[in-house]
């Protein structure tokens, strides 16, 4: 049987289509990391561990690359000794979209909570003219939605996720 609710691994599937190749590699690398830490799904900390690895404007938005993109680097590359154990086997949601009982086999799908960072990512994109998302566009998507993996990550390093949202043109979720 169809559901008419896309799951959340047909969903990241097709907004992967609308973002760049830059980003696709982070998706990619993000993908590879939760595969290898035994996780069931892709979930924003992941996704904002890549970002921090790969994109420098996120960089430069947290203050040129401070201190505080060590102290996050710090935190996701912990996340598997120990940070983000209480993670392990269970589904992110935060309450962006509705949560599924039913996870894919074989490769990580998306958590509720990446779908939707995602999808706000690409809208913000195409918000400001643009065919494709960035890494950029997916780290408002992530600091949009407080309540997600990736938010708690930044927050426990000091970062104002709020004031994020709103020099990104994103807040509560909407672009």
């Amino acid at each position: 049987m169809h559901s008419s609710t896309p799951s959340s691994e047909s969903a990241g599937a097709a907004v992967e289509d609308q973002v760049s190749d830059a980003l696709a590699t982070m998706v990619a690398t993000a993908r590879r990391r939760a595969a290898r830490d035994g996780d069931r799904q892709i979930d924003t900390a992941h996704l904002l561990h890549s970002i921090l690895e790969a994109d420098r404007e996120v960089w430069e938005l947290l203050d040129g690359g401070s201190p505080q993109v060590g102290r996050l680097l710090g935190y996701l590359v912990q996340r598997s000794i120990g940070y983000g154990l209480r993670w392990q086997s269970s589904v992110e949601d935060s309450g962006a979209v509705p949560a599924l009982s039913e996870q894919p086999e074989g490769l990580p799908g998306w958590s509720p909570s990446a779908t939707a960072a995602l999808d706000l990512g690409v809208r913000r994109a195409a918000r400001r003219g643009a065919e494709r998302a960035e890494g950029i566009d997916l780290f408002a998507g992530i600091v949009a939605d407080e309540e997600c993996r990736g938010a708690e990550v930044l927050h426990r390093a000091g970062v104002d996720c709020g004031a994020l949202a709103e020099r990104l043109g994103v807040s509560g979720g909407s672009v």
